[in-house]
């Protein structure tokens, strides 16, 4: 990094903000194969705190592609950039007394560790959304599996290329046997248990 560039210290502190918003501010990284539920939990997420009057905003994978990380491919250095640049950016919604929620497959463990190397510890909350990979293929909804197992789509997470699934998350979400409700319910009191929101 260029030595003349110095971070710039404001004095409307994450601290500050905090207050104001009457809750934590973190970064919740949901992980998984795709058609876990990934996108629909976190959205759902979002609405229960919205209305429980928190700040919050979600960093959706397909969302990113179109602006953020639109020069990418799927290559695994494209895929190790995708999760880098979405950990910097999550860093600065934390800054800014947001709760961060990114849905994002995100396979490799490295990757995602290297992700939370970027937060003070207990910032980073990373969100296991578990689901077989024969529940996902019989979801299916973008068709993508079809296609990947067509040979349409080289380097397809689960079918030709690995997901490896976090070691020790911080929660783990069962989408395969629980209901949206429920899974909602399960994340809203790990939120209060770990002071994020008001209990």
């Amino acid at each position: 990094m260029d030595k003349n560039i110095v971070w710039h210290h404001a004095t409307v502190t994450r601290e500050r903000r905090e207050k104001l918003n009457n809750h934590r501010s973190k970064l919740l990284w949901f992980t998984g194969l795709s058609g876990s539920g990934k996108s629909t939990l976190a959205h759902a997420l979002e609405e229960e705190l919205y209305q429980r009057g928190c700040r919050t905003f979600v960093f959706d994978g397909d969302n990113v592609r179109h602006g953020l990380c639109g020069d990418l491919g799927f290559s695994i250095e494209d895929r190790q950039e995708n999760i880098r640049r979405i950990g910097e950016m999550g860093k600065l919604f934390v800054q800014a007394g947001v709760i961060g929620l990114t849905a994002f497959i995100s396979p490799f463990r490295e990757d995602r560790e290297r992700a939370r190397g970027l937060f003070p510890h207990g910032d980073f909350l990373e969100i296991y959304v578990q689901c077989s990979l024969e529940k996902c293929e019989e979801r299916d909804v973008k068709g993508l599996y079809k296609r990947a197992r067509a040979g349409e789509i080289p380097e397809f997470t689960g079918i030709s290329s690995p997901y490896e699934p976090p070691i020790n998350p911080e929660l783990i979400i069962d989408t395969e046997t629980d209901s949206l409700e429920t899974c909602v319910e399960r994340l809203i009191q790990g939120l209060k248990e770990r002071d994020v929101i008001p209990k």
